[in-house]
């Protein structure tokens, strides 16, 4: 999978060298490439961003600098994003069909937004990562790259993703490792016992549990 992400701060994406996403970006499964929109400003002062017409506090960025940094990458193939408070929030659904694109190009705002004439043009998905309002799309980027990376084939195995919070519509079962014993508190007797279908059933009954408790209107 190719991920072009549009930003005004490209040097913020650093922290995808890292980790499970790092080590995807080194085999090659997937491919992170950062556009920074102002390298396509008009003016020698690189000017990305102007006052908008009407009046009010900000800047909104500016329509052709946008659409000339989203013609550089565009292809037959590629599927937009623009990640703004205004788009459908992100959920596991959404996750699993991002990750079966070839290509995705994800448009980071900035300041206050967008001039809409650049977004019309350009017709992306909008997606949000929760009803708040962040600096910019930089860090929604981050999370949506992250969660559709680890759904892409070979990143992780088909084992890890199975058990997951919501690949079920559940929440995930309790985790426990080394040492037996701790502060007094002793692993489950059922995870000792090396009976694996007593030990599906006990992770099935926490995990129902366990949403119920956090999480009821997944039981819906």
């Amino acid at each position: 999978m190719k991920i072009d992400v549009l930003t005004l701060f490209p040097e913020m994406f650093k922290s995808l060298e890292e980790s499970i996403i790092g080590r995807a970006q080194e085999k090659e499964l997937i491919n992170i490439n950062l556009i920074n929109i102002r390298d396509f400003s008009k003016d020698k002062h690189k000017h990305v961003d102007d006052t908008p017409y009407g009046g009010g506090a900000g800047m909104v960025m500016k329509p052709d600098v946008v659409y000339d940094a989203y013609n550089s990458v565009k292809k037959q193939n590629s599927k937009v994003i623009y990640l703004t408070p205004q788009g459908k929030v992100l959920n596991q659904a959404k996750v699993e069909e991002l990750s079966k694109e070839e290509h995705l190009i994800l448009l980071c705002g900035h300041y206050e937004g967008i001039d809409q004439r650049a977004i019309d043009k350009i017709e992306p998905e909008e997606i949000s990562i929760g009803d708040y309002v962040l600096t910019g799309g930089e860090i929604p980027a981050m999370v949506l790259i992250d969660a559709v990376s680890r759904y892409v084939d070979g990143v992780l195995t088909k084992e890890s993703i199975m058990e997951e919070s919501f690949s079920n519509g559940l929440l995930e079962y309790p985790q426990y490792t080394r040492p037996e014993v701790f502060e007094g508190e002793k692993v489950p007797e059922v995870l000792l016992s090396g009976n694996h279908q007593n030990i599906e059933k006990w992770r099935k009954e926490k995990s129902i549990e366990i949403t119920k408790k956090k999480r009821p209107e997944l039981l819906k």
